[in-house]
């Protein structure tokens, strides 16, 4: 690992436990670590494709919700992946990649945009035994109003963002995005509206979606 790797994992790690355990101050004491969940939403019509094209993967029953007991090693594992992933894949979009607006895959060719990214951890976590139900595919609002993918990361500690634009995993109030619908934890095939009614103000370091 070099040193800038080595730094950027032990910046992270120390905000993690920040958020994790909180602080003496006023502002760690509100800090609103779940997002309120609403009533049923549609699913993004990229979703429905994915599954079309990946009926396989995308076929299950209903279980119930499970979240991740947060530890340092589990963190560390998170941290891991999610800058794998973002320093292994080239942000490009659908219509420079695929010739369409919107096309949910995985970026086995090493390239995509912010859907396959989120696929891409959710696949990996997955894989490593991480549950399902505890990785949500969500979408939210970034600073422009734009439409954005993130991997939501329920844990006993509350729910952490995996972003493409940000090296950091952070607490899903302190992303700056508003959080519009995700999966539901019983069927990632339901999904659910999310009652965020903050407007986005991103604070993520900006690049190609």
């Amino acid at each position: 690992m070099s040193p800038k790797s080595k730094a950027v994992l032990g910046a992270a790690l120390a905000t993690a436990m920040i958020a994790i355990f909180g602080g003496a101050s006023a502002a760690a004491t509100e800090r609103a670590i779940y997002v309120s969940i609403g009533g049923q939403a549609r699913p993004p019509i990229g979703w429905v494709e994915f599954c079309n094209e990946h009926a396989k993967e995308c076929a299950t029953t209903a279980s119930e919700p499970r979240d991740v007991v947060l530890t340092s090693k589990v963190w560390k594992d998170l941290v891991r992946v999610n800058r794998w992933v973002n320093e292994s894949i080239k942000p490009v979009t659908d219509m420079d990649h695929w010739g369409v607006v919107e096309r949910w895959s995985y970026p086995d060719d090493g390239q995509g945009d912010c859907e396959d990214y989120v696929l891409l951890k959710r696949r990996m976590l997955m894989q490593a035994g991480w549950p399902r139900e505890a990785l949500l595919i969500t979408v939210v609002r970034d600073k422009k109003g734009d439409g954005h993918a993130v991997l939501t990361v329920k844990t006993d500690k509350g729910e952490f963002i995996l972003d493409n634009q940000a090296e950091e995993i952070l607490l899903w109030s302190e992303t700056g995005y508003r959080f519009v619908k995700r999966q539901s934890q019983s069927n990632p095939n339901a999904w659910v509206s999310l009652g965020d009614t903050r407007p986005a103000v991103s604070t993520a370091a900006a690049s190609t979606r």
